[in-house]
């Protein structure tokens, strides 16, 4: 299967016009489109609600979007608090998930009436002690231990990870919060991530399922909703299959009826919490070809780096590259694509097949819409891109702009030693 870009060279060169590469550029119609489906595939609950993982791509722009489309907001730090605040979140339509919290971070959640994820039964007396006491409504974070699998193979370790709970804790954590006042519970776990396989969701949702009776026999509490976080991934290569959503959607309810319905627990909302299968696909980096290098290997040098994209550097991720304008060119030549940094890791691919490329063409990197301009950083005092928004009616609209150096050095604006850079 072939990846397309949503931009043509034609439309890559009017905007450069305005915006200098590199950029990241987001398509408003496939984002839209996509919580479309996401909603009909789970519409047989009523109480459906996907909070977007803020983390993947923080810009109110692109929230404020997916607030059209019904969605809250899955928080996990002030900031991002902050972000779904300035956005018109409010009450339950903020989920506050985060691990090692500042106590501070526990009263602004409560403060805009989120419902708070514990992620350890210790942080029970610490969100009493700054809110005065416990919100109505309060959720657990699940984990299991051991490895989670599937059909198809090991797909994470919960036994390593660092959050959560264990099964019998959050049994004591829901018998605290009861004594305590709390009259609506959730659960929510995270044991997968990024996978393309219409099966997790419906195995995790069982094993939670089964969890909610567990807690009604033990607890005599009811959960209201549970959470079924991320973890629905993309295909980054052209050979993988993309999830069906609405498989999903089907057997996630195929659990709910034969677990949760067989045992006269109705009116349970399920909950999602996702970032790349919202975002990923519906992104991409621009970036123009700026120099070429022949010695042991062939290299083309693009003036984008890890600062803008640092999956492939950091963790080896694919992403799909094309060259714009040559799309139906054969690949033919071997690049390595590469970046400015110190560092030998700032490759977006490495001995990957592509049509000829010369000093000026400009390359489209796919997917990079959630977890890409998010994690960039300032290394070799390299500067964050703008981020651009492609908009329904084919049109440009710049939703961050580019840093300048004065921006790098506003830390420093306590000393005259830079008034020459930030004035």
């Amino acid at each position: 299967m072939q990846k397309m870009p949503f931009l043509t060279l034609d439309k890559v060169k009017e905007i450069v016009k305005t915006y200098p590469t590199p950029w990241h550029i987001y398509d408003e119609k496939g984002i839209r489109e996509n919580a479309i489906r996401l909603n009909e595939a789970f519409s047989w609950n009523k109480g459906f609600k996907e909070y977007f993982a803020v983390k993947a791509t923080p810009n109110p722009f692109i929230m404020n979007i997916l607030k059209e489309c019904g969605c809250g907001v899955d928080c996990s730090s002030l900031t991002e608090l902050q972000l779904a605040d300035v956005c018109g979140f409010r009450g339950k339509d903020i989920m506050f998930s985060s691990n090692e919290t500042p106590i501070e971070e526990f009263k602004f959640a409560n403060d805009l009436g989120a419902i708070i994820n514990l992620d350890d039964i210790t942080h029970i007396e610490y969100v009493e002690k700054v809110c005065g006491k416990l919100p109505e409504t309060m959720s657990a974070r699940y984990n299991p231990g051991g490895v989670f699998t599937m059909s198809n193979g090991i797909m994470d370790n919960p036994g390593d990870a660092k959050y959560g709970m264990t099964p019998d804790q959050i049994i004591e954590a829901f018998n605290i919060m009861k004594s305590k006042g709390v009259k609506y519970f959730g659960i929510h776990a995270f044991l997968a991530s990024n996978t393309v396989t219409n099966e997790y969701y419906p195995k995790l949702s069982r094993e939670l399922f089964e969890f909610a009776v567990r807690i009604k026999k033990e607890c005599d509490i009811s959960i209201n909703f549970i959470n079924l976080s991320g973890g629905i991934g993309i295909p980054y290569t052209p050979e993988e299959e993309p999830n069906d959503i609405y498989e999903i959607g089907k057997g996630v309810q195929k659990a709910y009826d034969e677990v949760l319905v067989a045992n006269g627990i109705m009116d349970v909302s399920i909950f999602t919490e996702l970032g790349r299968y919202m975002l990923g696909p519906y992104g991409a980096l621009v970036t123009e070809a700026v120099h070429e290098k022949h010695t042991y290997k062939e290299y083309i040098g693009v003036d984008a780096c890890a600062v803008n994209l640092m999956r492939p550097a950091m963790y080896g991720a694919y992403h799909h590259l094309s060259v714009l304008g040559k799309e139906n060119e054969n690949a033919e030549y071997t690049y390595d694509v590469v970046g400015a940094l110190c560092e030998n890791n700032d490759k977006f691919a490495i001995d990957r097949m592509l049509p000829k490329i010369e000093k000026g063409d400009y390359i489209y990197i796919h997917d990079t819409g959630a977890h890409g301009f998010a994690m960039g950083y300032n290394y070799n005092g390299k500067l964050k891109s703008a981020e651009l928004l492609l908009q329904e009616d084919g049109s440009i609209k710049l939703i961050r702009r580019a840093e300048t150096v004065k921006d790098y050095f506003a830390t420093f604006d306590f000393s005259d030693i830079l008034d020459k850079y930030l004035k």
